[in-house]
């Protein structure tokens, strides 16, 4: 897979490449491309923002620097072309298992008061929010879409940790613990020691579907994710 990012600050995407996505990087499973807008601008200054028409607070990103950069990244558009932002679809796992079937993703993050609509009529395929709060750019959207797609990229997490993980069969993952046995009078559960498979699963299966009820009562009722 290759994705692909468009930004106005790619200094920003640095910790993106260590841990895990960073050595699936390494490892040739994963390309990701993170591209500066600003070397698109047709201006003396590579200056990609400016007023907005009928007045306002804030600057808008130009749409002839994004056009640009989109065409040059993604010609063919044979690209999933996302814009992060506050007005898009809630990202959910399910969208995560369906940007994992994709080749290509390129995903444009917007700043400042957000991008000439034009842009988004001409180029974009879908917007993505990551939660109902505003935040200064889609920077961090864009490394949280990255990050949870490159999880399920094969070969990059083991298939039986994806498994056990929250939200990968519909609630909440049990709890989780290791060495040692007895922390500061808090003990493991007996079960996880005693060796019996079938017993655990139990625990663990009922520990789930608790803590899913108590915390995320919408998902027990069939929510989708």
């Amino acid at each position: 897979m290759k994705i692909t990012v468009l930004t106005l600050f790619p200094e920003m995407f640095a910790p993106l490449f260590q841990s895990v996505v960073g050595r699936a990087v390494e490892a040739g499973k994963l390309n990701i491309e993170i591209i500066n807008i600003r070397d698109f601008a047709e201006n003396k200054h590579s200056k990609c923002d400016d007023y907005p028409f009928g007045g306002g607070a804030g600057m808008v990103m130009m749409p002839q620097p994004i056009g640009s950069a989109i065409e040059a990244a993604d010609p063919e558009h044979r690209a999933r072309r996302i814009y992060l932002s506050p007005k898009g679809e809630t990202f959910k796992q399910s969208k995560v298992f369906e940007l994992v079937n994709c080749e290509n993703l390129l995903l444009l993050c917007g700043h400042y008061e957000g991008v000439d609509q034009r842009v988004i009529d001409l180029y974009i395929d879908e917007e993505i929010s990551i939660g109902d709060y505003v935040l200064t750019g889609g920077e961090l959207p864009a490394m949280v879409v990255c990050d949870c797609v490159a999880r399920y990229v094969e070969g990059v997490i083991s298939d039986g940790s994806l498994v056990d993980e929250s939200f990968a069969g519909g609630g909440l993952e049990y709890p989780q613990y290791t060495r040692p046995s007895d922390y500061k009078g808090l003990k493991v559960p007996e079960v996880l020691l005693s060796g019996d498979h079938k017993k655990i699963d139990d625990w663990r299966r009922a520990e789930s579907e608790k803590l899913t009820k108590a915390r995320r009562p919408d998902l027990s009722n069939g929510g989708k994710l």
